[in-house]
């Protein structure tokens, strides 16, 4: 559609052009530009457009427009936001979606681009209103929504808008209330903490006073009564749902309208499909909870503008639901509108950098120039090679399936899979916060179902032992991404299996077994993109099986042909050269067969010649993520938080599987799609590389992510988190099979051979503790210390001195010399005792400082850690409880026990259990979901 210069408004010249959001405010019938400062400032009476302009990778723009309605805007002004912005879109040549935002039903989408929230504030322009002057701090009460983005609406200051389901903000002038219902999720409370942290900052300048409140705890506590004060005592809320949850409906059937003069006329239909859509007219889809407005690409702007006012009065039908309305062009339709049809044909659109250069040439013909080979010319090997976002050094062990057995492979057998075999493999590697750990499982194009649920199985016991901190990954035979690539490295693909399962089948049905024998006939397809990644593929053996594109090695015994495709590179000829040498290290005398001269006996090993492809197989580009779980084209990550249960976290595969089945994005996803379960904490670059801020402080925070929340809102200092223990690939919990070596490449040849594959650092370090007599193994504890107060023993009369004790002792040093010589930090973890300078040091200290050292001793101490701590039961302290304590270090959830349900459940006393080896405390500990 050509609109005229003089029908769109000049506010919007230029729009678009950057990344970012820009923002208009409708102001007497004209949008007015809101300053950057002022961005998440919205005002009830005013309606406002919104323009969020995305980079995609192929370096074009993606737009969306949002006009936003506050509740005492006039109906003239919402009528103009909503106007000007199909004009705001026909600016951006109709390819941006719109949709319409009423105060309180905003869509997350656009609650997404305010962090952490809005808080509309009364007043407006042409509506009547004054904004809303410096005055007198006013009590508030929000109600807060949602565990992704915050839905914040200001309710009636009274006990009755209360409720248990959700999270209240009491906003006073010297302090700050966030109130939790008892049925309100955690994740809702830590998101309503940093709306309480907005408040804070916005309209307190950062000085006030903030109180946590839990719904049904009748603790005589100051902060409580005070809250409840407020609303005039404590009396218990009724037992009723909240009133403004979403409105809970049958599902409406969808219908279709078409657009005449401003009229919608439901359409009669069999079936959904794209075809009862025609390029010059208008249409809306009702969804019931969604209206859609579809504009052709040969429509007018007043065609358009009948549309929104037909709309605008289906929303208002009495008696339907509240529903969002959006605007979609045709071509630039969303995922979620396109699902609504029954079929709707994949685009074929040209990509951005073809149209560009396209432009390009034109121009430069005309002005006289050559441009013989510009639309032609190919990519740069950087931009034709993908590189992995994995480590590529670490440590890999592989196991091979057998129904519901595993058998651990040797260095020389790890390299080499079976396409009618399943595989599960442990990887660990170095990452950006210390190692990485990966636990993946590979299906043979050949292998049957039970082998392949095995493995999985399999694979998901060995990650649940290890306490979900492994990325897990499935791939496909023939579907792998590099990154499955770079952790193998060198690779063997052969045809058919040996699992027993595999065999029976075969043998059931009558098929021959084709595993691959060194004596039998071979042909190798060879691909990768560099020594540390690089494959032999086996195929079958005729001519039909070869593509100009790739380089084979043709094998019969002692026989050996090497056959280069005319679309290779010399890159893919050097990698044939490798795997040469590796596969046939002592061969000699390779007969060399280039396309187009080949011999007559290469073509008999092969059968007959008869046609084969020879296109150039281009790389697919990697396409830009959604956010569902993350998602690709090529690879599906299903990310896992840590306060899911364990029962749930069993189903992320299947969530993953159930994606690609229903192919939700509509991207036409292979079965065969790779999947990670990424968990929260445990995130590799793979992962994060997709984000554009990645800030790992926020994720994996151990323990509860509310009350850490509510730490740093109450600047309150927080314990620092502990160290992920390293889990080595050897005699682990989740590997007790031996350790294995890393494999490496080694070719006796003049030429550079493949970079071999060595141990991570850590791994190396660990080693060589080991096999140093004098070495401390680094997993376990530092050898015993002194300590000024142990727990005495048969035959120790050592006094004990409780923490209290110790204090008060230190206190009364100040009135007479202390006897008691304390060890100072220099030599803690040293065998023997103190020095006398050290002493001497040690007893000039400060009264704070003695009571640090005293602190830090008990805290590396056995039995004594517990003395003066609280003690709760078991129930309440283990990492699945519903009920869970917050109150406590939960690096030594144990510590907290009863002697006796101590006794009971490790079957050892305290003093007994934290003599033994660290690694032997968390095994225990994790068998008793303590860990």
């Amino acid at each position: 559609m050509s609109i005229p210069a003089k029908d769109l408004d000049p506010a919007f010249q230029g729009a678009g052009q950057k990344e970012g959001l820009e923002i208009w405010r409708i102001e007497n019938f004209h949008p007015v530009p809101v300053p950057t400062s002022s961005h998440g400032k919205f005002f009830t009476g005013d309606s406002y457009i919104i323009l969020k302009t995305t980079a995609l990778k192929s370096r074009a723009f993606c737009h969306d427009i949002h006009y936003w309605l506050g509740e005492d805007t006039s109906q003239d002004e919402s009528g103009t936001a909503a106007f000007k912005a199909i004009e705001l879109d026909a600016v951006l040549k109709g390819q941006a979606v719109q949709y319409r935002e009423v105060q309180g039903q905003e869509t997350e989408k656009f609650l997404s681009y305010f962090k952490p929230c809005i808080i509309p504030q009364k007043g407006g322009v042409a509506s009547g209103f004054k904004h809303a002057e410096a005055e007198e701090h006013k009590t508030r009460l929000y109600a807060c929504k949602g565990k992704h983005v915050v839905h914040v609406n200001e309710v009636e200051f009274v006990r009755s808008s209360l409720n248990h389901d959700g999270v209240f903000i009491l906003d006073t002038d010297s302090k700050i209330f966030q109130f939790s219902g008892s049925k309100s999720s955690i994740q809702e409370r830590a998101k309503a903490l940093e709306v309480v942290q907005y408040i804070k900052d916005t309209y307190h300048d950062g000085k006030c006073e903030i109180a946590a409140i839990e719904d049904e705890r009748l603790m005589a506590d100051a902060e409580s009564g005070e809250f409840w004060g407020l609303f005039g005592g404590y009396a218990p809320l009724p037992k009723r749902t909240a009133t403004n949850d979403a409105q809970s409906i049958d599902p409406l059937p969808t219908r279709l309208y078409g657009v005449s003069e401003e009229q919608a006329e439901p359409m009669d239909v069999e079936s959904m499909t794209k075809d009862l859509l025609d390029t010059n007219k208008c249409y809306l889809l009702d969804c019931g909870l969604e209206i859609y407005a579809w504009m052709g690409k040969n429509t007018s702007l007043k065609q358009r503008k009948s549309a929104s006012r037909a709309a605008e009065e289906l929303l208002q039908t009495v008696d339907r639901p509240k529903a969002h309305f959006i605007r979609v062009m045709e071509g630039s339709e969303t995922v979620m509108f396109r699902s609504k049809f029954d079929s709707w044909p994949q685009p074929t659109a040209v990509a951005e950098s073809e149209v560009g250069r396209g432009k390009v040439a034109a121009l430069l013909r005309r002005q006289g120039v050559d441009v013989k080979g510009l639309m032609k010319e190919g990519p740069s090997k950087e931009e034709s090679q993908a590189q992995p976002h994995i480590d590529c050094t670490g440590n890999l062990q592989v196991w091979r399936v057998d129904g519901e057995e595993k058998t651990l492979l040797s260095d020389s057998d790890d390299s080499k899979l079976f396409s009618g075999d399943c595989y599960i493999f442990q990887y660990l590697c170095p990452g950006e916060r210390g190692e990485e750990h990966i636990i993946g499982t590979w299906f043979g194009r050949q292998s049957i179902q039970e082998d392949r649920s095995s493995a999985i199985s399999q694979a998901s016991k060995m990650i649940e032992t290890m306490k979900f901190l492994p990325t897990q990954a499935c791939y496909y035979d023939g579907n792998e991404p590099i990154e499955f690539f770079a952790i193998f490295q060198t690779l063997m693909v052969f045809k058919g299996g040996r699992s027993v399962g595999y065999k029976k089948y075969i043998a059931d049905n009558g098929l021959p077994d084709d595993t691959h024998t060194v004596e039998g006939i071979a042909l190798f397809r060879v691909q990768g993109t560099g020594p540390e990644n690089m494959q032999a593929i086996q195929v079958d053996t005729r001519a039909s099986s070869l593509n100009s594109s790739h380089c084979y090695i043709l094998h019969d015994g002692s026989l050996v042909f090497t056959w280069i495709g005319n679309l290779t590179s010399p890159d893919d000829q050097e990698l044939l050269d490798r795997l040469l040498d590796w596969i046939k290290p002592d061969m000699q005398g390779t007969r060399i067969q280039k396309e187009g001269s080949e011999s007559e006996q290469f073509w008999d090993l092969l059968g007959k010649k008869i046609e084969y492809p020879n296109q150039k197989v281009g790389r697919v580009s990697e396409s830009d993520p959604h956010l569902f779980s993350c998602s690709l084209t090529k690879d599906i990550f299903v990310w896992v938080g840590q306060q899911i249960s364990s029962t749930k976290r069993k189903d992320a595969l299947s969530i993953g599987e159930k994606f690609i089945e229903r192919d939700l994005l509509l991207e036409n996803l292979s079965p065969h799609t790779p999947i990670y379960i990424v968990m929260e904490g445990s995130e590799l670059k793979l992962f994060t590389r997709f984000f554009s801020k990645w800030d790992s402080t926020k994720f994996a925070m151990h323990g509860n992510s509310f009350q850490r929340k509510l730490a740093i809102v109450r600047g309150s200092p927080l314990l620092d988190k502990p160290k992920r223990r390293s889990i080595l690939g050897g005699r682990s919990a989740a590997s007790p099979e031996k350790p294995q070596r890393s494999k490496s490449v080694t070719v006796a040849t003049s030429r550079d051979r493949p970079r071999v594959r060595g141990r991570s650092p850590a791994f190396n370090a660990l080693a060589a503790n080991f096999e140093k007599p004098n070495g401390r193994n680094l997993s376990t504890p530092p050898p015993d210390v002194k300590k000024l107060y142990q727990k005495p023993g048969p035959s120790d009369s050592t006094k004990v001195i409780s923490k209290s004790m110790a204090i008060a002792a230190l206190k009364s040093s100040f009135e007479k010399p202390a006897k008691t010589t304390l060890i100072p930090h220099s030599i803690k973890g040293n065998h023997g005792e103190p020095d006398q300078e050290s002493s001497t040091k040690s007893n000039d200290k400060s009264l704070s400082s003695r009571i640090d050292v005293i602190q830090e001793d008990v805290k590396e101490g056995d039995a004594d850690d517990d003395e003066g701590l609280p003690t709760y039961p078991y129930e309440q302290l283990t990492i699945l409880s519903m009920d869970p304590v917050t109150e406590i270090d939960v690096t030594k959830r144990e510590a907290y026990l009863s002697s006796e349900e101590f006794n009971d459940k490790f079957k050892m006393t305290k003093s007994a259990f934290y003599k033994l080896p660290q690694w032997k405390q968390n095994k225990l500990k994790m068998a008793l979901q303590l860990f």
